[in-house]
């Protein structure tokens, strides 16, 4: 999900993305398109259907919406953009909304407030990086990133400065709990099978 890819044209835009008829997942950076192949694993699936319930379960009688992957997030440069200057489509693992107007039939035009990328050796370089610069520079509140081998969880925080904070890591049996979404508590235990500690002896 994060192979760059060169054709013709060196800039398209969402009215090209809408376009294109063949049957692969794709994204667009600034422009530039990135191959979504190929498809998750099973465990990046399993810690995705875990995510959504647990955070679908805290939204239900809630003004917040969770969507996964595939799901369209346009990231305009401004406000009122039409389609074709549009130049940032993602399709996050994860993403919750809380500001209804948001929403179309085609997906959210504008930023998320909670987005979440679950890493891959295919996409671990886009998500670390380059789309950490995007949703920060787009101001997305807070942005976890999942590593499924590691059975770790960095967690950015948008700070009032527009930037964000040093990652938050979490790890073995932590709870990750969201600053956006009151409620909203992980339990890595949960999440990646953590076997329980063993009882402390007594002597």
């Amino acid at each position: 999900m994060g192979t760059l890819v060169s054709r013709e044209r060196e800039r398209f835009s969402y009215s090209d993305y809408c376009k294109w008829t063949d049957d692969g997942r794709w994204e667009l950076i600034d422009g530039v398109e990135y191959d979504m192949s190929p498809a998750p694993s099973r465990i990046h699936q399993k810690i995705s259907g875990e995510l959504f319930v647990r955070i679908y379960n805290v939204l239900k009688e809630r003004q917040c919406d969770v969507y996964a992957a595939p799901f369209d997030v346009r990231l305009p440069e401004y406000a009122e953009a039409s389609d074709e200057e549009i130049f940032t489509l993602v399709q996050p693992d994860m993403v919750v909304v809380c500001d209804e107007s948001k929403l179309d039939e085609r997906g959210c035009m504008g930023a998320p407030d909670l987005v979440i990328e679950i890493l891959s050796p295919y996409t671990a370089g886009k998500d670390m990086k380059i789309k950490r610069d995007l949703y920060e520079q787009h101001g997305i509140r807070e942005y976890w990133l999942v590593h499924p081998t590691d059975k770790t969880v960095m967690v950015y925080r948008l700070r009032k400065d527009k930037q964000y904070a040093r990652a938050e890591i979490y790890a073995n049996q932590d709870i990750v709990e969201s600053t956006v979404i009151e409620g909203c508590r992980i339990d890595l235990t949960d999440l990646f099978g953590f076997p329980p500690e063993p009882a402390s002896s007594k002597h």
